[in-house]
């Protein structure tokens, strides 16, 4: 099994590509099938605000072990425009896209563990992580 799986993001192929070899990746920790599709749904939508907001940037999966427990960590990380104010970037509804605006908070729902840094022209980074249950 592959530690670490690095996907540039630039196009729709390229959500295709990430959350596929995310959900590969949990498939081979022992992930349920439905944790799978929660972390396959997390990658699609970290890697879609990359395309519609910075226009580039990489998924970064990696495996990780804490002690007993063990998961997939997901970083998401582009360079554009960053998040003026994550607080109401987080709730859901809100979007400066016209989208649902279920994107981040919905991410954070999915997965066990949530931290997002953003700075304001220098871009944003996204670390998600799931633990095996």
């Amino acid at each position: 099994m592959a530690d670490k799986a690095r996907v540039r993001i630039r196009s729709e192929a390229d959500i295709v590509a990430a959350r596929q070899r995310g959900r590969a990746m949990a498939a081979e920790l022992g992930f349920s099938l439905v944790n799978q599709t929660f972390i396959a749904t997390a990658i699609s939508e970290l890697a879609r605000n990359i395309v519609v907001y910075a226009k580039t940037g990489e998924i970064v999966l990696s495996s990780v072990q804490e002690g007993d427990k063990r998961g997939i960590v997901v970083v998401a990380r582009d360079r554009g425009p960053g998040i003026p104010d994550i607080q109401l970037a987080m709730r859901d509804g809100y979007s400066s896209s016209g989208s649902l605006g279920l994107g981040l908070s919905g991410t954070k729902r999915l997965m066990d563990e949530f931290e997002i840094v953003s700075k304001v022209g220098k871009g944003t980074t996204v670390t998600v992580k799931k633990w095996v249950r």
